[in-house]
């Protein structure tokens, strides 16, 4: 009698909409990750490399969380093609300078919105809690980044006090994802999330923008009357 060694995968839970939005953001994301490796004056190997875990490093730490099915970058075909692309883009054309410099804010924004409504759809789909919801955007939308900081050796960005909001941009997204979600417009939920989350984002990096950082007191200064008491 034969014996099937034929792994049996669970159908994945994924609305095509989300499906391209997600693509979308894996293919902006793998050009973002990828120029990293230019500015670290890296070979095609690291362009690649870059660019991929850039493309599906935050979809895969969702998909592995949700324990809804395999991540979607194994088992749907689109994924891996589209990042590979993204990096051969990033290699080939020059975005640094010049004209490419505009796309490559708006390929940030693009990434960022997209990742987080596709995140946040996704939980949604599944079953889960918008409030999950929310926090799995905003882990897809910063993951790819950040494991792809850690293998470039810097503190990840989500994490810097630079101009620009990130996660807070990310976190708007998700919520407003929800909004029109739970109204019965899931279509109009990723277009409106990705529209606000990559204005947020747009907008804070050109007016420079930025969290709150706390100011280390100099030494010797006396404490503050409310410290004193």
């Amino acid at each position: 009698m034969a014996i099937d060694l034929t792994p049996v995968v669970p159908e994945e839970v994924i609305s095509l909409g989300t499906l391209i939005v997600d693509l979308v953001g894996v293919f902006a994301g793998s050009v973002l990750g990828a120029l990293q490796a230019e500015r670290r004056k890296m070979d095609l190997m690291g362009f690649l490399v870059l660019g991929l875990v850039s493309g599906i490093g935050g979809g895969i730490i969702r998909d592995t969380l949700l324990q809804a099915g395999p991540p979607l970058a194994l088992v749907r075909p689109g994924y891996l093609p589209v990042a590979f692309v993204g990096a051969f883009a990033a290699f080939l054309f020059e975005l640094r300078h010049g004209p490419g410099v505009k796309l490559l804010a708006t390929l940030d924004a693009l990434t960022l919105g997209a990742f987080a409504v596709a995140g946040t759809q996704r939980t949604l789909e599944v079953g889960l809690h918008p409030g999950t919801a929310v926090l799995m955007g905003v882990i897809t939308a910063a993951g790819g980044g950040i494991v792809r900081d850690v293998l470039t050796r810097q503190t990840p960005a989500l994490m810097r006090a630079v101009p620009g909001y990130y996660a807070t941009a990310a976190l708007a997204a998700s919520l407003v994802c929800i909004v029109f979600s739970q109204a019965g417009h899931p279509k109009l939920a990723l277009l409106a999330g990705m529209f606000v989350g990559g204005a947020l984002r747009l907008v804070s990096l050109r007016l420079g923008w930025r969290l709150p950082v706390k100011r280390p007191r100099p030494p010797g200064a006396p404490p503050k009357e409310s410290e004193s008491r």
